[in-house]
């Protein structure tokens, strides 16, 4: 990794071979369209997002949603991430009570 680069690794696609893989490559146009994969170290995606050509990608979100599935991993899953968590802020344990009760227990701050 360069210093100061990012701490996971990215890839391109010039030939579109991953993309044929991944369905996000536009054959007529001859190339990929804009597609991020967050995949775990045991080959399984965790988290997609393609995008039209005019829309642009979320670097920070992208972090944001690496960490997030960091965190689940090194909990093994007894704790998951709500929507628009950070890291350092609050998870939820995993269980039934958790069932249709995430509103109460997870209280967002709602503006």
């Amino acid at each position: 990794m360069v210093p100061g680069g990012i701490p996971f690794p990215m890839i391109s696609d010039a030939g579109g071979h991953l993309g044929r893989v991944y369905g996000c490559y536009d054959e007529g146009a001859g190339v990929d369209v804009r597609g991020r994969f967050i995949i775990d170290p045991d080959g399984v995606v965790q988290g997609m997002e393609i995008l039209t050509p005019p829309v642009g990608r979320n670097l920070i979100e992208t972090i944001r949603q690496v960490k997030a599935y960091q965190h689940v991993r090194a909990t093994k899953g007894a704790e998951v991430t709500p929507a628009e968590w950070q890291p350092g802020k609050p998870t939820l344990h995993v269980g039934p009570n958790l069932v249709g009760k995430v509103w109460e227990i997870w209280k967002p701050d709602v503006a």
